[in-house]
C-alpha cells in the first residue's frame, strides 16, 4: 500500500515516525520549510533525509505542485494529520482509499481550532484521538478509528498532547493494518451533530482574576508550553505565566479581599493572589515587580 504523508507540526512528525519505525513505506511526504501560526511547527524533511523519502514544500499558494508531486506518486491513501489547509477536492479525489485526517477530540464533538487548549480551558474530563476520512469540510468524515483519553486535573497542554500521541501512535499502526487488508470499520458523523470550537484570540489568554480559582488554573495550564502561555496584564504591559496552583477556592479566610490582590509574593516569578472565589498561587512567570497589596 503506497501511502503519501503530509503534515508540518510536531503530531505530523511523532506519527510519520512511527509510520518508519514500523517499516511502513511512505512513498512522498508534503511538508513546510515554515510556519508563523504553528507554535508547535515541525519540518518533517529531517525524517525525509534520514530515511530516503522523497518531499516536496507546501509553500502555502500553489496547491498544482501539490497535485502534480501527489499524481505522480500515485498513493493508495493520504495520511494527512497537523496540517493547517483544507485540502480541494482535486487532492481528495486523487487516492483510490481517499484522504485520512487525525483530530485530537471526540468526534463529532470539539470540531474546530485548539483542540488541546480549549479541553483544558473548559475543564474537561476526557477527551479523544480521532482518525477520520477528509472530505471537503473541517473534521467532517466518517471516523475510522477513536479512542478516549482521560484528562487528569494535574495534566497541562504538554501532557495531555503526550497521551494523546501515545494512543494516537497505536491507533495508526493498527488502522495501516486495517486498511492494507480492507477492515476498515468507517462510522459516519451525524449532520449537524456536536459542536465546533471557534479560534482563539490573545483576550481569550487574559487571566482576570475576578475568574474562580480553578478557572485560572485551567487556562493557565491550558496555554503552557508548548502554547503561547496565558497572560496577565499590569501597568500596560503583558507578562507570560506557565504554571500555577489552586491554593484554596471558597476561601472565607480572604472573603473581604478584592479579586487580583496580591496576598503573598515569594519572588518575582512566584506569588499569591485573591481569585474570584479563593485563592491561587502562580508558580511560574515571567519575571514581575510585585510587593504584597498590589493589584492585578
Amino acid at each position: 500500500m503506497n501511502i503519501l504523508f503530509i503534515g508540518c507540526v510536531e503530531s505530523s512528525y511523532i506519527l510519520l515516525n512511527e509510520l518508519i519505525e514500523n517499516d511502513i513505506k511512505i512513498c512522498g511526504v508534503i511538508t513546510k520549510k515554515m510556519s508563523p501560526f504553528n507554535s508547535d511547527f515541525r519540518d518533517l524533511s529531517v525524517l525525509c533525509n534520514t530515511y530516503d523519502i522523497d518531499y516536496i514544500y507546501f509553500d502555502g499558494v500553489n496547491e498544482n505542485n501539490m497535485i502534480e508531486f501527489i499524481k505522480h506518486k500515485s498513493p493508495d491513501i493520504i495520511y494527512c494529520f497537523g496540517w493547517s489547509h483544507l485540502l480541494s477536492k482535486n487532492i481528495i479525489q486523487i487516492p483510490k482509499m481517499g484522504v485520512v485526517g487525525f483530530h485530537p477530540s471526540k468526534l463529532p464533538f470539539n470540531r474546530g481550532r485548539h483542540p488541546i487548549i480549549w479541553a483544558l480551558a473548559l475543564g474537561l474530563n476526557t477527551t479523544a484521538s480521532s482518525f477520520f476520512m477528509i472530505d471537503d469540510k473541517a473534521d467532517n468524515g466518517d471516523i475510522v478509528s477513536q479512542e478516549d483519553v482521560k484528562i487528569d486535573f494535574s495534566d497541562d497542554a504538554s501532557l495531555l498532547y503526550k497521551k494523546i500521541m501515545h494512543t494516537a501512535k497505536k491507533q495508526l499502526i493498527h488502522l495501516t493494518k486495517s486498511f492494507s487488508e480492507n477492515k476498515v470499520i468507517y462510522t459516519k458523523q451525524v449532520p449537524n451533530s456536536g459542536n465546533v470550537w471557534r479560534k482563539r484570540t490573545k483576550k481569550d489568554g487574559q487571566i482576570d482574576f475576578r475568574m474562580s480559582t480553578i478557572g485560572i488554573y485551567n487556562l493557565i495550564r491550558a496555554l503552557t508550553k508548548p502554547y503561547i502561555g496565558a497572560h496577565i496584564e499590569y501597568l500596560g504591559h503583558d507578562y507570560k505565566v506557565w504554571k500555577s496552583e489552586v491554593v484554596d477556592h471558597f476561601d472565607h479566610k480572604f472573603k473581604n479581599f478584592e479579586p487580583g490582590k496580591v496576598i503573598r509574593v515569594f519572588s518575582d516569578t512566584s506569588f499569591q493572589v485573591k481569585t474570584g472565589d479563593g485563592v491561587i498561587r502562580i508558580m511560574e512567570s515571567e519575571p514581575i515587580d510585585l510587593k504584597e497589596g498590589d493589584y492585578l
